[in-house]
């Protein structure tokens, strides 16, 4: 075994995994930390030592996958991620680029490439996005045609709520949610007792339709997904018991052939 084929074997290590996905852990407790004044003012130079070492780690390792695997690495697109996440750790954070300190918390993020089950649910989502860009299409439809109409009626009841078309595209977007609807149909109300009409009707078919509709888009790609990898785990059991049965097949001819040849005398 080479060298190459030894570190590849170290960094595919489960073991190896573990200690990553616990450094990542770390890291993200410390880089939390660093947003107390007053830890900072005890502490502060602990924790700045921890992330050093943490965005050391993390360098090595890259460059451990990265050796092991050649050009192989920037096949996967999870590796590429983890390249440009520990990337942006590495710029310069002073003057211009003072502000990049904040993406230092991205390393958290490499926890969704190391933790498989994270990886199976973000694959999943991805898989739903031309989905999902059909329903928000849909959901921005909805919301300019609902803006224009609560503009036109109620402008004038409901200035700081409809007064022009920004500030009813907002509001309808807040309703949509369902952050103090109540109080926005109310105040339009006490002037015009059926605007209740509109909100109702508004809600249902954004909040109890489009909306849910995202939900099952993405619950379909997940079972989507795991179905898949069922499929490839049945495939590749299948694949296994084939060369079983050949191989004791082998081992009866072998037999047979060995049985019947003739002993030699002495």
């Amino acid at each position: 075994m080479n060298t190459r084929e030894r570190v590849r074997t170290l960094v595919d290590a489960p073991a190896f995994q573990r200690v990553i996905i616990a450094v990542i852990l770390v890291n993200a407790f410390t880089l939390g930390c660093e947003t107390s004044a007053g830890l900072m003012a005890s502490y502060g130079w602990l924790l700045h030592a921890v992330d050093r070492i943490a965005l050391a780690v993390f360098t090595v390792e890259l460059a451990a996958r990265l050796y092991a695997h050649g050009w192989r690495f920037f096949r996967d697109p999870w590796n590429c991620f983890d390249a440009v996440v520990v990337g942006i750790s590495l710029l310069p954070t002073t003057g211009t680029f003072g502000v990049l300190r904040a993406l230092r918390v991205l390393r958290v993020l490499r926890l969704i490439s190391a933790v498989p089950n994270m990886r199976r649910v973000v694959g999943a989502l991805l898989t739903a996005v031309p989905g999902m860009a059909s329903i928000a299409a849909l959901l921005v439809l909805i919301l300019y045609v609902g803006s224009v109409i609560a503009t036109k009626l109620f402008s004038a009841i409901a200035p700081e709520y409809f007064g022009d078309l920004g500030d009813s595209l907002f509001t309808l977007f807040q309703v949509m949610t369902g952050e103090a609807w109540s109080e926005v149909a109310r105040s339009v109300m006490e002037a015009e007792p059926l605007a209740w009409i509109f909100f109702i009707g508004y809600i249902a078919v954004t909040t109890f339709t489009v909306l849910n509709l995202f939900i099952a888009v993405a619950v379909s790609a997940m079972e989507s997904q795991v179905g898949k990898e069922r499929d490839d785990d049945g495939e590749t059991v299948r694949q296994l018991l084939g060369e079983v049965r050949e191989l004791r097949s082998e081992l009866r001819e072998l037999r047979a052939e060995a049985g019947g040849a003739p002993t030699a005398r002495p």
